[in-house]
């Protein structure tokens, strides 16, 4: 079974489904003690939220699970957020700081390593090769890290999270007509709050291939659960009609951004 998902497309716009995958291996899922195999931190149905929103866009999806291995954290194991409460490349807890493995069966090095190799670097080699691919085309590539997390998690953060939170890490990884456009765009949707680089800046994925000096823009968009789901606890359902309401305000979104990366390569 593959680790991600390709579907190629024309777009300049890439979208990053680094955290919606449930699947988790027989020998690591043994390892996960009952609050682990809840599973409670995927990004819950972001890829089917996204579906169709922006006809010929290029999608990269892992299917693991982030609890196998946090695709969207540095390998060398570096925090995004020095000093700030987060999980890291293995997670040892969840977003609650609840231990989600048995005693004495977290992960050790070698067993992240392996996790590495085989998950970890399958998934970026097949996103790597998408944004050549794209920027190929068109000269250039906007990378759309897709994310979702429940609104409100006091060990992460205080209070509840704005519904959109868009992260560039201050700007550094996108040209500013794509932050502006995107905030605009998010800041102007009714009924809904937006932050621009608030509690979530972006993670590895974002920061590692936003370079917008070499034609390779990327942003964050880190959704609250509460925008698309019944509830923001198990099962986690989909909630149609909220989810409509959303897509609305997401292909707009989608669509500005790649008008921006068509004009900008003119």
């Amino acid at each position: 079974m593959s680790v991600f998902e390709v579907h190629q497309g024309s777009s300049p716009v890439i979208l990053g489904f680094p955290h919606t995958g449930t699947d988790v291996p027989p020998a690591i899922w043994e390892r996960l003690n009952a609050n682990g195999r809840q599973l409670a931190d995927t990004d819950w149905h972001i890829h089917r939220l996204y579906d169709g929103l922006l006809p010929e866009v290029t999608t990269v999806r892992a299917t693991f699970h982030r609890y196998v291995i946090d695709a969207n954290r540095d390998p060398a194991g570096t925090s995004l957020y020095p000093g700030q409460n987060t999980t890291g490349l293995v997670p040892e807890t969840d977003f609650d700081n609840q231990p989600i493995w048995t005693e004495g069966q977290g992960p050790g090095e070698a067993d992240t390593a392996a996790r590495i190799a085989d998950f970890h670097a399958p998934y970026h080699a097949a996103l790597a090769a998408e944004i050549v691919r794209v920027k190929s085309i068109h000269g250039i590539v906007v990378l759309y890290d897709c994310h979702s997390i429940r609104s409100h998690i006091p060990f992460l953060f205080d209070g509840h999270l704005p519904d959109f939170n868009i992260g560039t890490d201050n700007g550094k990884t996108c040209d500013p007509a794509i932050e502006a456009a995107t905030f605009a765009a998010a800041s102007s949707a009714t009924g809904y709050s937006s932050i621009l680089n608030g509690r979530f800046k972006g993670g590895w994925t974002t920061r590692h291939y936003g370079r917008p000096s070499t034609g390779v823009h990327a942003i964050q968009m880190e959704l609250a659960q509460s925008t698309h789901l019944a509830s923001e606890a198990p099962p986690f359902a989909y909630d149609d009609g909220k989810a409509e309401r959303l897509r609305v305000h997401l292909a707009s979104i989608l669509s500005r951004i790649e008008a921006i990366a068509l004009g900008l390569n003119r």
